[in-house]
């Protein structure tokens, strides 16, 4: 089935993926392998540097958002950009669906899709389509 709008909400622990349409939406959950291992410096460490990258959790993420025309990419730090590094090097198909990225904590399931299906509808209003009703 193919989606033409879908948002994604990550940090480095999980990416909630809704496919949204203006009456109804579908949600999907990709969590990463090394779910809650620290990533941030820890006080007092060794070394000082951050934990690595799960790449395969990237990839995961980005084949769930393959089959969009339109996507956001939404997330409250670093794990948003880490995605669009992982989709240049990796998925450039998806490179021009992506129409936008921003910073937002941890809203509700409830906010993050009203929040989305404003968002999609400015995108498609400048396109001059019509948000899609599906």
């Amino acid at each position: 089935m193919s989606h033409v709008h879908v948002a994604v909400w990550l940090d480095h622990n999980e990416a909630k993926i809704f496919h949204v349409t203006s009456k109804s939406f579908e949600e999907a959950t990709v969590h990463s392998p090394k779910e809650h291992t620290q990533l941030h410096r820890k006080s007092g460490s060794d070394d000082g540097h951050r934990a690595v990258e799960d790449e395969r959790y990237y990839h995961d993420v980005a084949k769930a958002l393959g089959d969009a025309t339109e996507i956001l990419v939404l997330g409250p730090a670093t794990a948003k950009l880490q995605l669009i590094k992982h989709i240049h090097r990796h998925d450039a198909g998806l490179v021009d669906r992506i129409v936008g990225v921003e910073t937002v904590d941890h809203p509700t399931d409830g906010q993050l899709l009203a929040h989305c299906r404003s968002y999609f509808k400015a995108v498609d209003q400048m396109k001059g389509n019509q948000f899609r009703k599906g």
